[in-house]
């Protein structure tokens, strides 16, 4: 071996002892760092932050070394700092009342596209219709830094302290589907008076004048605006409004309960029946046939989501179409574009999304 061949393989054996501490480091799950690769190429941090940038004072050379180890050690950028260089976290915040409704899961997938789309993660909780869960998933996603929180209140939410408190910390909110009026800032609804309206009306243009309308609680603004479109119905119709037709019951197990009751019972006379989402829906129409009637034959019944289920039953549920996806994606836009421009002035905007009525056999006419 010449002393060219001796040199050559010196400064090869040199090189490996460099990197032996940062290889046993890593093995141990240690993750790379931009100091880590500057030691093992024995360069500056700056040089090797510039060459994974393509910066234009950094070689070909240097920039091919330093990327070519940086992919070999699985070199990732540390998410931390870059926040705090960028005084962001993107990462946005979602509080859903429950993941299993149809509704709320198509929310979530059009949130995602939309946020991971512009580079955001975004951080699920579920309040379960729980005012104390709902607070501790708020102070929750405070603690993590999130940059902004779209929000779907629960049923049991009448104090919405630790919703200001969001913004009192610098973090916007967007309300979507059960909005907040008292708190001044973006809201995505759909247009549940006219809904409510095209539900009823639909009922009664099918021969149906004693309408049972199951609520959620009162106090929630779908509920105020979907009593005002039944209301709005019955009026256009001449049918006299009957607060007796007016039940809180929004969900499945709920509805099976209450409507049985009030056909065994005969404590109501009623022909149709308007829920205030599919679920209770069809919890209703379970209930009918239980109690020896016919659907849509001796009373029909329409629901509110359009979710798979509401074609999985017998007979297939008419509904109103409440496009979930559609309200994700919306809301979504909207909070990143406050996020980007918080310190602009601006007026909150609430989107309002039109409702479609899907017919199914849930309410089809009588032959006769």
């Amino acid at each position: 071996m010449n002393v060219l061949q001796q040199i050559y393989y010196i400064k090869i054996y040199k090189f490996v002892l460099s990197l032996l501490p940062l290889l046993c480091s890593y093995m141990k799950g240690h993750q790379t760092t931009i100091k880590d690769i500057a030691k093992a190429l024995g360069i500056s941090p700056s040089t090797v932050s510039r060459a994974l940038k393509d910066h234009p004072d950094i070689s070909p050379k240097t920039k091919e070394k330093v990327k070519k180890l940086a992919s070999q050690l699985q070199y990732r950028p540390n998410a931390i700092a870059l926040s705090l260089k960028h005084s962001k976290s993107f990462t946005i915040g979602l509080i859903i009342p429950e993941i299993v409704h149809h509704f709320f899961s198509s929310i979530i997938s059009g949130v995602s596209d939309v946020a991971y789309g512009s580079g955001y993660k975004v951080m699920i909780t579920q309040s379960n219709e729980s005012y104390v869960r709902e607070v501790a998933d708020a102070q929750a996603l405070l603690a993590s830094r999130v940059d902004g929180v779209l929000i779907s209140v629960s049923k049991e939410t009448t104090n919405y302290d630790h919703l200001k408190n969001l913004e009192k910390n610098g973090i916007p909110i967007v309300f979507f589907d059960r909005a907040i009026e008292s708190i001044s800032t973006d809201k995505v609804v759909v247009d549940d008076v006219n809904g409510a309206f095209q539900a009823v009306t639909h009922l009664i243009e099918q021969s149906c004048s004693k309408i049972l309308f199951l609520s959620a609680p009162p106090h929630l603004l779908i509920s105020k605006n979907r009593l005002e479109g039944y209301r709005r119905a019955l009026s256009k119709a001449g049918i006299v409004f009957n607060e007796n037709y007016i039940v809180q019951c929004d969900t499945y197990n709920g509805a099976i309960f209450s409507v049985y009751n009030l056909i065994k019972n005969k404590e109501l006379d009623f022909d149709g029946v308007f829920a205030v989402n599919d679920a209770t829906a069809i919890g209703a129409m379970r209930s009918i046939k239980n109690a020896g009637f016919s659907v849509p034959e001796d009373i029909k019944v329409v629901g509110f989501t359009n979710g798979l289920i509401s074609l999985m039953t017998e007979p297939q549920l008419t509904t109103i179409e409440q496009h979930g996806f559609e309200m994700g994606q919306i809301s979504a836009r909207i909070l990143l574009n406050r996020i980007d421009n918080q310190d602009e002035f601006y007026i909150p905007e609430t989107r309002v999304l039109k409702t479609e009525l899907v017919i199914r056999e849930s309410t089809a006419k009588r032959i006769e």
